[in-house]
């Protein structure tokens, strides 16, 4: 009963069931004329001719396929371009929007390679070295709109010197300046164009560290965020310079004035009082830092950005960047690359290893590796070795202190950061013991 409604309700071979399913007239027909010359054989028939007859209407619907999928690419390509120039029309379009419908009318891109147009041109723009179309599919058109549009924006890759003369004309320029108008100092760039954190940078002490961390929605009455608290969490972080954004200005944690939301409308006039940048420079005075991170997007960091000619110019200056999940990492990354002691810490990138092929890390001639667990007390045991595939062992701390190539943790969680903390060590030891 149920299959014979179903049939009922759907017949190929009528235009008007193709009409009901979202396909045009001419379109509709087509299908069904392919299905009214190549109908299916009665399940009596042999198979070679059943298949024979299905590759046969899957021949005569082809040409319509292609029309479909052509017409519906055409309707993707017409909204992406309207899209853009509405932006135009309420004003709120960007630089590279404009490149994109410059490609268009220029050089009658599609999206694609409009977008590939436009990623070129802005880099040059931007004062970004030459690269490479970021396009999911960089076809040689896509390559040759990136490079044509590279060469509309400024750029010439055969230029020695191209990229540091481009990224000094992008700093004077009016169209990189702060929220109150007011273009950055020249040779200091604001922290919303500072990279994310990474194991690149040298650790720096705690004490020669910098967070500033913007009002968090978790903020409540009497309490601290739950960002803030991460950061405490560390039992090395007391020593931590922190500075906070809220609605009342830059202050500290221990000095946090009545919660009051820290809208847009309060960015705004944060960002235009002069006051913020005294207070900030207050807060920052007297302390040596090495290593700055900011925790804050969208508005809050506008203020941020306002008022950077107050922060002090360092070794490391990153902030964090994306999606709530990645900020979160990004600061975990930052707190764990803090260096502990007073001892030598070894610098440099640690190139990590995929973690289906088992976590490992390489810094310098060391290379630390999971060793499994103990067998006494069931703690997980890593291993540093040397160019040679065995235990880096015979190394001292600059005080003279031995340094074990097998190092015991509890949680599982912890061993990217205890395998960094060991490459850390080892690359500032020697093996160079003093004399007793």
């Amino acid at each position: 009963m149920v299959t014979s409604q179903l049939a009922e309700r759907f017949d190929p071979a009528d235009a008007a069931t193709w009409i009901a399913r979202g396909r045009s007239p001419p379109h509709a027909e087509a299908l069904a004329k392919a299905w009214r010359d190549f109908p299916d054989l009665a399940p009596t028939a042999p198979l070679e001719d059943r298949m024979a007859r299905t590759r046969a209407r899957v021949v005569a619907m082809r040409p319509v396929n292609d029309a479909i999928a052509a017409a519906a690419e055409g309707e993707r390509q017409r909204t992406n371009f309207a899209h853009v120039e509405g932006k135009d029309v309420s004003g709120s379009i960007t630089d590279s929007d404009r490149a994109i419908l410059r490609g268009r009318a220029d050089y009658g891109y599609d999206w694609e390679t409009a977008t590939c147009y436009s990623q070129g041109w802005y880099a040059a723009h931007a004062g970004w070295s030459y690269g490479k179309p970021g396009c999911t599919r960089q076809l040689d058109a896509h390559r040759a709109a990136y490079d044509r549009g590279f060469a509309d924006g400024g750029g010439d890759p055969a230029d020695l010197f191209d990229a540091a003369r481009r990224s000094m004309i992008a700093a004077d320029r009016t169209g990189e300046q702060t929220k109150t108008g007011a273009a950055a100092p020249a040779g200091r760039p604001l922290p919303s164009s500072w990279p994310r954190p990474t194991d690149d940078a040298r650790p720096a002490r705690w004490h020669r560290r910098l967070l500033i961390l913007a009002d968090d929605p978790a903020f409540e009455e009497g309490s601290t965020s739950t960002i803030l608290d991460q950061v405490l969490a560390r039992p090395e972080a007391e020593q931590l310079n922190i500075v906070l954004l809220t609605a009342g200005g830059f202050t500290t944690p221990s000095s946090i004035p009545r919660r009051e939301p820290l809208t847009t409308e309060r960015c705004d006039e944060l960002a235009t009082d002069p006051e913020q940048t005294a207070t900030l420079r207050h807060l920052t005075a007297g302390l040596t830092i090495d290593d700055i991170l900011v925790a804050a997007q969208g508005d809050a960091l506008a203020v941020i950005d306002a008022h950077a000619s107050a922060l002090p110019l360092c070794r490391s200056m990153e902030r964090t960047r994306n999606t709530v999940l990645q900020q979160r990492q990004h600061l975990k990354t930052w707190l764990d690359r803090a260096a502990t002691g007073t001892g030598n810490v070894g610098a440099g990138h640690i190139r990590w290893s995929k973690l289906a092929q088992g976590l490992s890390g390489k810094l310098g001639e060391f290379t630390v590796r999971y060793g499994g667990k103990a067998v006494e007390d069931r703690r997980h045991i890593i291993v540093v070795e040397t160019t040679t595939g065995t235990p880096a062992t015979g190394y001292v701390t600059a005080d003279g202190r031995p340094l074990d190539p097998r190092v015991s943790f509890g949680s599982k969680t912890r061993m990217r950061q205890e395998m960094a903390a060991a490459l850390r060590s080892f690359g500032g030891a020697t093996q160079l013991a003093p004399t007793q």
